[in-house]
């Protein structure tokens, strides 16, 4: 099945990693096919501010996540990780954000200004020890890192098999419908390397047309 990426601002990798999976995997170039032209993966924000979003988002709506947001930025005036760092946590939770996630937002950036979590030696390393330095951050667990390493990073063969949303694609497109274990979702994965991460975003189309930014 012919399939012409999208081309834009999308990664660099975009049109040879759709080009290779629709090749190889017939299911995967349908899925392909059914939302090419509607939009491709594309980084948001700065580092910090999307890690941050991700602490005030979790467990909450999309809408109550925006609303907290809001309220934190205009307490902070400006987001960086100097600025958070110093904030108090009650001026925090006035913004919205709950004792644990103020907690954790400071958290982060005390790791952005000692080091400990630096983005400048990020491109040199590999996905796994990316991971590896954000969740020693509180509130950051694997599935957040995963997210980070496609939204933000835009790195191509990341394969989140703990999100619900990947599951229910491929249980649904490769399993008629019923339901696939993670052990089962990662074998399946091994014939998308090395471009999970693109595989994984066709998916996720599947199910909502509207991308979702972590």
């Amino acid at each position: 099945m012919a399939v012409t990426p999208p081309v834009g601002d999308a990664p660099h990798w975009w049109r040879e990693a759709s080009g290779a999976l629709a090749a190889s995997d017939s299911t995967m170039a349908r899925v392909i096919a059914g939302w090419t032209g509607h939009g491709h993966l594309r980084s948001r924000g700065d580092p910090f501010t999307t890690l941050a979003r991700s602490i005030v988002g979790q467990q909450i709506s999309v809408k109550a996540a925006q609303s907290v947001w809001n309220r934190f930025e205009a307490a902070a005036v400006t987001v960086t990780p100097q600025r958070v760092a110093r904030m108090r946590l009650t001026t925090l939770t006035k913004a919205g954000l709950s004792t644990r996630k103020a907690e954790y937002v400071r958290d982060l950036a005390a790791h952005f200004v000692s080091g400990a979590v630096d983005p400048a030696h990020w491109p040199g390393l590999d996905d796994e020890a990316v991971i590896e330095e954000l969740v020693q951050v509180r509130g950051i667990g694997r599935w957040t890192a995963e997210m980070f390493l496609i939204f933000n990073l835009l790195r191509p063969d990341v394969y989140p098999l703990d999100d619900l949303g990947l599951l229910k694609a491929i249980s649904i497109h490769y399993n008629d419908g019923r339901s696939v274990t993670r052990a089962e979702a990662a074998e399946l994965g091994e014939r998308w390397r090395p471009w999970r991460t693109l595989a994984t975003w066709y998916l996720w189309r599947s199910l909502d047309p509207l991308p979702v930014d972590y």
